[in-house]
């Protein structure tokens, strides 16, 4: 009798075991996460975005380039298919479109929200105190985290990233209300790379139409990073 049970206890200290380094993984990835961009100064990448429209099923995909300086200092431009320059600043934002010849300024506090795409893709959503994480397993030898809000808002109810094993985010998929996808995958990523502070600076070219959104609960035109 006891050479049975033995294998089986064996077996159940096991199953204990695995279920709770499982349980501790997230913890995990979000402690490695915080101290890997705790550490990062500024980075530049290239990116590929895809647009899922669940409804009338439309994919749209898109890429272009990535800077980033903390604390959040970004230019997030979009070369194909249409032309689109974001500039994240401390006082303001900047929504310039070529082609329509126009640019829109809102206030900062439009990206401050750790749900915001941009705040996850650079790391600066605070993990432990704003989501629900589970992780799942291993996808294209990175690891898998889905993301639920503690506070869902209309352009995020649930959310995935992927993971390196040196912490950083290669990759996110965003998910509205709607159940619309919003996924980025970082092609190229230079950590450290020392980008300048003048590549945040922004002045629309002459003859640009500037409509001024930074008054109280301004509404973007168009949702931004999307």
């Amino acid at each position: 009798m006891r050479q049975r049970i033995f294998p089986l206890l064996c077996s159940l200290l096991l199953l204990a075991a695995m279920t709770a380094i499982a349980q501790a993984a997230p913890s995990d990835i979000v402690s490695g996460i915080r101290k890997r961009y705790d550490s990062l100064q500024n980075f530049t990448a290239t990116f590929e975005q895809t647009l899922t429209h669940k409804e009338s099923g439309n994919v749209e995909k898109r890429k272009g380039t990535l800077r980033f300086k903390k604390p959040l200092l970004i230019r997030w431009e979009t070369e194909a298919p249409t032309p689109e320059t974001l500039v994240v600043t401390e006082k303001e934002i900047w929504d310039y479109l070529p082609d329509e010849e126009l640019a829109y300024r809102y206030p900062p506090d439009l990206v401050q929200d750790s749900r915001s795409i941009i705040q996850v893709l650079t790391g600066q959503s605070n993990l432990d105190r704003d989501f629900d994480l589970a992780e799942e397993g291993r996808e294209g030898g990175l690891r898998k985290v889905r993301l639920y809000p503690k506070d869902p808002s209309p352009q995020m109810v649930e959310a995935l990233i992927w993971v390196e094993n040196d912490y950083l985010i290669r990759r996110a998929d965003i998910i509205d209300f709607y159940g619309n996808h919003n996924a980025v995958r970082f092609v190229d990523f230079k950590s450290n790379s020392g980008v300048p502070a003048s590549v945040f600076s922004f002045t629309p070219p002459k003859g640009v139409e500037v409509e001024d959104r930074r008054e109280k609960d301004a509404v973007p035109e168009r949702e931004l990073f999307n």
